[in-house]
């Protein structure tokens, strides 16, 4: 269906992909693979025309191409949903759907379409509801309706299962082979080598812009993939052994750690009966109650929309209840979930985005020659691969912007930190780094709390775990199973 065929693409003397090769059959899920920085996504942008290659050939269905727009992407028959998503946050589903259309706009028409396509895709999505209201997964699923509204025959996917939790990733997941099946095809750009292996029937690696492994995803293994995405051979532990400090016992889904947090540790966080609405007046948090500890991960495990974005948002004291009393400590770290939009000046320098921690509260003339010392210091301590304080934010890959937002929290050594997905799109060697770095904060004394809709993480790095559900807090066990029937309890009984 697609061929690329020796694909070379440069930005200044940065070469992103080197002569790559990469073919799509028909009736298949094709995963792409490689660490952050290996020329995934550029590759992908160029079959979608958003951009062009310096050198190299395309073909569509056997036929010569060159696309220059999106538009004429999506015209041939190829849509793509990226990572960080395209969508007018004031507009509507319905309205965003038919952006880029043709003729008068109907807005009935336009919803009547929107719930015909999802329904058809089995996918959830009010098409009156404005997108700035939406979780991410939500908007992730408008994106698909999006690009299925177009009737397109391949389908990119930049990290799906990034945001999901477990049971929506799963769904989605098997909603790929159900699209595949009539001859269509998908591209899943993924960092989950358990998501590519599950769904793929084919894989192709690529490492520093060039196509290193294409195989039948039933002939390789996640060991043979990790070794072709670093070139070393990396064991299956890797993760579990960047802390030293808990094992995993896979087969039976429970973790055990070798710490334990005194009962006499200070209490640095503390909720009592919080209650928060949003605009409509709907409750979002209902008598939320929970303290959090110095020296312990507080994990928090949650479907979308079960209101987690409040009560971090309130615990990060963002955010103000309507009812109840908060207790928090004078620094406090925040990562959120969506870095682009609300941890990071894109278009400005990293010494300037390192000065937003503490914006509002320092006073008097700014220190530039010490903030770019200490811009510096973090990006060699963090291992943030960039040219110096200077460089722009947006030429940072995606881990490499997320280590300097988790670096510049943790700069002050704040007495709690919260983070949001924070390893969201990262390959394993920049999940191996965040998750390094809380840890770290949590053995010097921080009350770190965690929201992640990757389950394993979250049982991975807790010494509690919380779930939510319609608002509530539950504690729970480590016991996977355990915490996702917590996580679904209110789910269910609303069905």
């Amino acid at each position: 269906m697609l061929s690329l065929e020796h694909i070379t693409r440069r930005f200044g003397p940065v070469v992103a992909v080197d002569d790559a090769q990469f073919t799509v059959r028909p009736g298949t899920v094709h995963a792409l693979l490689g660490e952050n920085g290996a020329g995934k996504s550029t590759l992908m942008r160029i079959a979608f025309g958003l951009l062009t290659a310096d050198r190299g050939e395309m073909r569509w269905n056997g036929a010569p191409v060159r696309l220059t727009s999106p538009g004429a992407a999506l015209a041939m028959g190829i849509g793509m949903v990226h990572q960080h998503f395209t969508l007018v946050p004031a507009m509507t589903v319905a309205e965003n759907v038919a952006l880029g259309g043709h003729g008068r706009f109907h807005p009935v028409e336009a919803a009547a379409r929107v719930r015909e396509v999802a329904a058809r895709a089995g996918l959830v999505i009010d098409p009156d509801a404005p997108v700035h209201t939406l979780g991410i997964g939500a908007q992730q699923r408008c994106e698909i309706v999006k690009a299925l509204a177009r009737d397109v025959q391949l389908l990119i996917l930049d990290e799906p299962t990034a945001v999901l939790a477990p049971q929506e990733a799963a769904e989605l997941l098997a909603w790929m082979r159900d699209f595949v099946s009539s001859g269509r095809a998908i591209v899943l750009i993924t960092h989950k080598l358990r998501d590519a292996l599950a769904v793929a029937d084919d894989v192709t690696v690529l490492r520093r812009g060039q196509t290193v492994l294409t195989a039948p995803a039933r002939e390789t293994t996640q060991d043979a993939l990790r070794e072709a995405m670093v070139g070393i051979m990396v064991g299956v532990d890797e993760l579990a052994r960047a802390g030293s400090i808990i094992t995993t016992a896979r087969d039976q889904h429970t973790v055990t750690t070798e710490r334990s947090v005194p009962a006499a540790s200070d209490m640095v966080i503390a909720l009592e009966h919080v209650h928060v609405a949003d605009a409509n007046g709907t409750a979002r948090l209902r008598d939320v109650s929970m303290g959090v500890r110095a020296g312990e991960i507080v994990g928090i495990a949650a479907v979308e929309g079960a209101g987690q974005y409040e009560l971090l948002r309130v615990l990060a004291g963002r955010l103000e209840p309507q009812r109840g009393h908060v207790t928090r400590p004078t620094r406090i770290g925040f990562v959120p979930e969506d870095r682009h939009r609300d941890a990071l000046l894109l278009d400005a320098p990293l010494d300037e985005n390192i000065a937003l921690r503490g914006a509002g509260a320092r006073r008097g003339r700014m220190p530039w020659r010490a903030l770019r010392e200490a811009t510096g210091a973090l990006l060699s301590l963090r291992d943030v691969r960039a040219s110096g304080p200077r460089a722009i934010a947006r030429e940072l890959s995606g881990g490499n912007q997320q280590k300097l937002v988790l670096g510049r929290e943790l700069a002050d050594h704040p007495h709690a930190v919260i983070v949001e997905n924070p390893s969201r799109g990262l390959d394993f060697h920049a999940t191996a780094a965040v998750q390094r770095a809380l840890r770290e904060a949590r053995d010097a004394g921080a009350a770190v709390v965690l929201y992640s809709s990757d389950l394993d993480e979250i049982l991975l790095l807790a010494d509690r775990v919380f779930a939510m559900c319609d608002g509530r807090l539950i504690e729970t066990t480590g016991d996977r199973d355990a915490v996702g029937r917590a996580m679904l309890g209110a789910a269910e009984a609303r069905l």
